[in-house]
């Protein structure tokens, strides 16, 4: 059985002339490293990751119909590749939006730069991290009170970067007067998202997709289902200020958590930002919103 296997995978690869060498494993070697890289950076906890599943199932299926040929199965096999090429088709179809945003991405000026050293980027612009909690719980402070509805995300990897595409592009230094002027209601950003990373705010107006959750109670509006929603899809927390009834909250991973006073909301956003840990700083254990998420709490 095992050298018939053997013989069915050499005849695979035969048409392609292949012969393994040191030089062949370590081009492998490359490829498979760039494509986790590619995974990691631009796929992972991201819609199009249903993508990537797709196509290695595809990629299976296009195998097994090239080994049901082999082993005179052809009916079958030739089956089996036709609807792989036609279920290959519809995919350019059903996923142009997640092709189009990646396409629009790699158009931008400097995109291997961000993507290769964004995360140090990150770490350069920490001393400021302290002011950006300030200058954002200011700004709740005017919002809660005034009742004014706004939506913040906080990216803190790669996956929130083709959401905040969408919108209009801000690149500012994070203040509390900039965040009360793109939520106020006579703006015409005021309705969107605001995208936050590091000490700017990249950009507001942004679209995110809504939680499909049926059990999600009917008394949760477009806000709140969009931080849900974005957090379902990526690892980036949103901030929620309500318009009706000026509640703060803050979703990661799907979850809701609401909060009562502002002091353990910038305790929580601290933890998340991960510029602090509150047991740390007052020697009082806090349960997080990490905390309650992990089940530590």
């Amino acid at each position: 059985m095992t050298d018939k296997l053997i013989a069915i995978l050499q005849n695979i690869a035969s048409p392609l002339k292949w012969s393994l060498t040191g030089v062949n494993i370590l081009e492998i070697l490359i490829i498979a490293s760039t494509l986790f890289l590619f995974y990691r950076n631009f796929i992972k906890n991201t819609p199009s990751e249903k993508l990537v599943k797709g196509i290695f199932i595809l990629i299976f299926g296009w195998i097994m119909s090239e080994v049901l040929i082999l082993i005179n199965l052809r009916i079958l096999g030739l089956f089996l590749k036709g609807l792989v090429t036609i279920v290959s088709l519809s995919l350019i179809v059903i996923f142009q939006p997640e092709l189009r945003r990646f396409l629009g991405y790699l158009g931008q000026p400097g995109v291997i730069g961000k993507t290769l050293f964004a995360k140090e980027g990150h770490i350069a612009q920490k001393n400021e991290d302290v002011d950006v909690i300030k200058e954002i719980i200011e700004a709740v402070k005017y919002l809660t009170k005034t009742k004014t509805g706004a939506l913040i995300v906080f990216n803190r990897g790669m996956n929130a970067a083709s959401y905040s595409d969408v919108g209009t592009k801000i690149d500012a230094i994070i203040s509390t007067e900039l965040i009360l002027t793109i939520f106020h209601p006579n703006t015409p950003l005021h309705d969107g998202a605001m995208v936050v990373e590091g000490n700017k705010i990249q950009s507001a107006g942004v679209l995110l997709p809504l939680t499909e959750d049926p059990k999600l109670s009917w008394k949760y509006g477009t806000r709140h289902r969009a931080a849900i929603g974005m957090s379902e899809v990526s690892d980036s927390a949103c901030l929620v200020v309500s318009e009706e009834t000026g509640d703060v909250s803050v979703c990661m991973d799907g979850m809701l958590k609401k909060y009562e006073d502002l002091k353990t909301l910038k305790e929580d956003l601290e933890s998340i930002l991960g510029i602090k840990k509150p047991a740390e700083e007052t020697g009082v254990k806090h349960k997080s919103l990490f905390d309650i998420l992990r089940g530590k709490a």
